[in-house]
């Protein structure tokens, strides 16, 4: 028996732990149980639930960005700002769950600020393991077309691309962006 993996992708604001959020109830209305892992450096909004920006949410456990083990007693596995987690971690334990027949369902950004893909984390490898990807658009802030890259702001600015890979931040710290309206500094 093998699972399924489900990549759910874009850049911020694009509804990504939404459409997650939105996957998972539809799964408990048909009376199949979630085991939901979210990283524990997200504390943007709370800890003990995922949540999307527009405030809808649902139960999660938050773990270490290095993973750690977890039993799973559940008919869906699903992970939330997957980007977050150290790759080798999340792709064997993805991987293991495959191989017992779980059906595993994972939502992240697909690039970095810099528009690249996560240099050693876990996204480049779960896009090309998917059996489903899902990539969803964003509005972009400046001009309103479909925005596809996540945009870093230092005060209202684009960051310069040699900042930090990984930075929690909402509204504060990133806007959605065209290709034509992404700032490269």
């Amino acid at each position: 028996m093998s699972g399924h993996l489900e990549v759910i992708t874009g850049p911020m604001y694009a509804g990504k732990s939404e459409e997650l959020i939105r996957r998972l109830s539809r799964f408990e209305i048909a009376k199949k149980t979630v085991t939901v892992l979210s990283p524990d450096i997200d504390k943007r909004y709370g800890a003990g639930h995922i949540f999307s920006h527009n405030g809808s949410s649902f139960v999660a456990k938050q773990i270490p960005v290095e993973g750690e083990d977890v039993e799973i007693n559940s008919d869906i596995l699903a992970f939330d700002e997957a980007q977050f987690f150290e790759y080798r971690w999340l792709v064997g334990s993805i991987s293991d769950a495959l191989r017992e027949g779980y059906t595993v369902i994972v939502a992240g950004l697909d690039k970095d600020y810099r528009g690249q893909p996560f240099p050693g984390l876990a996204m480049p490898y779960l896009l090309a393991m998917a059996d489903t990807v899902t990539k969803l658009t964003a509005i972009c802030q400046k001009c309103g077309a479909e925005a596809t890259m996540t945009q870093r702001l230092i005060e209202g600015k684009p960051a310069p691309l040699d900042g930090p890979t990984v930075l929690v931040g909402a509204n504060d710290k990133y806007e959605a962006r065209c290709r034509n309206c992404w700032e490269a500094k």
